[in-house]
């Protein structure tokens, strides 16, 4: 479904912050992302959904080389990609059903949107997407009235609002409690699976990572330097990745989380909405 191949990226300074990233994501396969700050996370995900061009190498989405589009190409590959921000990215003072229906921006013409007519069938699903992450009954209330889990969960149900088939999601649990991290992942993990979606999800938190994560991609100084499972995170993977440290703790919390939950559960409603 997707495919990196060879992938670079140089910057104007000349720092090279991707140098031949290959990986293939399966349509519905879930992977993490993680390595060190300026490993390359954040560029990787940027450089899929062409927010910034690679320097050399391809991004193959269903056999279609993203990094040769331009215009209305790209414009049409993007409807295939959704995006869920570290910092939300809401529009703060519109309501949230506005801020779901902007996901269908690429769909409409550029007059409907500036009148903010949408289909029926828009409007509708906006609703279904609503109950099913947990905000039913809060289309209404202005993004910035809602707490820092109900904005992501805005930020995702506006995601899907585009019918992607793959979902970049970046730091989605940083500015989150613990509680809360966890019903966030649970619940991308549970959309993907309903709706057999690709996902790359830019993660920090090593041990919330390798709990819903089954794959793990870690990058050190733009370069991939592990692939494989998340049981596969020991003491020697994690030096790879991060440099040398005391991995004593963090690897005695990823099995005691692995040994507590080792499947996630699907969030209750009413646990959801109250996030």
């Amino acid at each position: 479904m997707l495919e990196l191949r060879a992938l670079d990226k140089r910057y104007p300074t000349g720092d090279l912050a991707l140098k031949g990233v290959s990986l293939q994501v399966a349509a519905g396969q879930v992977l993490g992302l993680i390595g060190p700050s300026g490993a390359g996370k954040s560029t990787l995900i940027r450089c899929i959904n062409r927010l910034v061009s690679p320097s050399a190498g391809q991004i193959m989405l269903d056999g279609q080389d993203l990094g040769r589009l331009s215009g209305q190409g790209l414009r049409l590959a993007r409807r295939q990609i959704g995006m869920i921000f570290q910092e939300y990215a809401l529009v703060e003072r519109l309501t949230v059903m506005e801020n779901l229906l902007s996901g269908r921006l690429g769909y409409t013409g550029f007059w409907a949107s500036w009148l903010r007519r949408f289909a029926d069938d828009d409007i509708a699903q906006a609703y279904l997407l609503l109950d099913r992450v947990g905000l039913a009954g809060l289309e209404n209330k202005r993004a910035d009235a809602l707490s820092g889990g109900q904005r992501q969960r805005v930020g995702i149900a506006r995601a899907l609002m585009q019918s992607p088939k793959l979902l970049l999601v970046d730091e989605p649990t940083a500015s989150l409690d613990p509680k809360t991290s966890r019903q966030i992942m649970r619940l991308i993990l549970e959309l993907c699976e309903e709706r057999g979606l690709a996902a790359i999800v830019n993660i920090h938190d090593v041990v919330l990572a390798t709990e819903f994560l089954p794959r793990i991609v870690g990058l050190r100084a733009g370069s991939v330097v592990y692939d494989g499972p998340a049981t596969g995170l020991d003491r020697e993977v994690l030096t790879r990745i991060y440099g040398d440290e005391d991995w004593s703790a963090i690897t005695r919390q990823m099995q005691s989380s692995d040994a507590e939950a080792p499947h996630p559960q699907p969030a209750g409603r009413l646990e959801a909405a109250a996030a």
